[in-house]
């Protein structure tokens, strides 16, 4: 089977070198990029051998001259829609990074296209396919919890200051935070509650990484260079961490929320209640939710690698833990490759399909709506 690449940043090398290594008959026949050099430099940093590769600069050739088994998209987050489209008008097999869109006109186009393609599509959306929400499913799934009517869940992204020093800072190319951390979180949350989300609200702040500092500015540029808290010298000699990025992340044009939240209101009246936050850091990071019934409670946290399981009838807590915290997103990205590699044999529906990848795009959409407006949004399709 030959699969090819389009745009070929950091992560989908990454999730491309996966899919190479199961060693299933999988060969990496072509990549378009704009930048063919920088896309061959990653390849060869993951370990990929690339002479055998075909370079080319525009998607449309390669899928014109090239046979492929399937594709997998890795672009910059705005041009996720319009090469999906391309994809899905060849009905290839598709592997399609998230957000699967950054505007409603995207979501609506590439809700049409879905429709009108035979392509199996998996969304990347590891979280759901971690060992830690399979568990929950099962557990919920028994009924011993009684039915979920309450949700909390919370993301502390230890690594946020990447959203104010680096590219991800232009919102015009990732659509805003709920659709860069939040699409995961919604998505499993809707994976597990199996039923439909009606309405949202929701409000953002940015309380941190603000300042009056010029646009443009890079921290090697900075006359405040060894003293700023979120600078690559203070970060690397005193707080030992690692500098996400080399531009200033306290100038004007930062762009991004610091922290959001969001209420999600589903179909049986129940909510889920959702926050986000990215100036937390080291141990304070979290990433996980509280599923409550009448019978019982249970809560689970990937940066603790644990599930816990509280009775609220019996003094009983049953405790599981996992061994996954140290692979590619808790173990999610192994059981995406594979099953991409499933779907282009024809063994296996999508694991994470693009119904999914739609939905959470357009609550992330709405909620962004709804705390620039300050406003409910329903979530529906217009």
């Amino acid at each position: 089977m030959n699969i090819g690449i389009i745009g070929c940043g950091a992560r989908i090398s990454g999730m491309v070198k996966k899919v190479l290594d199961f060693d299933m008959g999988v060969k990496l026949k072509a990549v378009a990029d704009i930048d063919c050099e920088n896309a061959r430099k990653r390849l060869e940093n993951n370990k990929i051998a690339t002479d055998e590769i075909a370079f080319y600069t525009s998607a449309d050739e390669m899928l014109d001259s090239e046979k492929l088994d399937g594709v997998m998209i890795g672009t910059r987050c705005s041009l996720h829609t319009s090469m999906a489209i391309k994809v899905l008008s060849r009905n290839l097999p598709l592997f399609l990074e998230k957000p699967v869109a950054t505007n409603m006109e995207d979501l609506l186009k590439l809700k049409a296209a879905g429709a009108a393609s035979k392509s199996p599509v998996v969304v990347s959306f590891p979280l759901r396919v971690t060992p830690l929400v399979k568990l929950a499913k099962e557990i919920i799934g028994s009924g011993k919890l009684g039915s979920i009517e309450h949700v909390q869940a919370v993301n502390n992204v230890p690594y946020g200051g990447v959203y104010f020093h680096s590219w991800y800072r232009d919102e015009n190319e990732t659509g805003g935070l709920f659709l860069q951390k939040a699409t995961h979180d919604f998505d499993y949350i809707n994976y597990l509650l199996g039923i439909k989300p009606v309405s949202v609200c929701a409000m953002t702040s940015k309380q941190i990484f603000r300042g009056d500092k010029p646009a443009g500015l890079y921290c090697k540029d900075c006359d405040e260079k060894l003293t700023c808290p979120e600078g690559p010298f203070v970060m690397k000699y005193v707080k030992n961490d690692v500098a996400n990025g080399e531009q200033c992340s306290f100038a004007v044009d930062t762009g991004n929320e610091d922290s959001g939240s969001a209420l999600i209101r589903y179909e049986t009246g129940m909510h889920v209640a959702y926050s986000q936050n990215f100036f937390a850091r080291k141990k304070a990071a979290s990433r996980g939710a509280r599923f409550l019934g009448y019978n019982g409670t249970l809560e689970f946290d990937w940066y603790k690698d644990e599930l816990k399981v509280f009775m609220h009838n019996t003094s009983r807590v049953e405790s599981y833990t996992f061994d996954s915290a140290k692979m590619s997103h808790g173990g999610g990205d192994n059981v995406l490759a594979l099953n991409f590699i499933r779907i282009m044999q024809g063994r296996e529906e999508s694991v994470a399909p693009l119904d999914a990848g739609l939905l959470s795009a357009l609550m992330c959409l709405k909620a962004r709506e709804s705390a620039l407006t300050d406003t409910f949004q329903k979530i529906e399709w217009k």
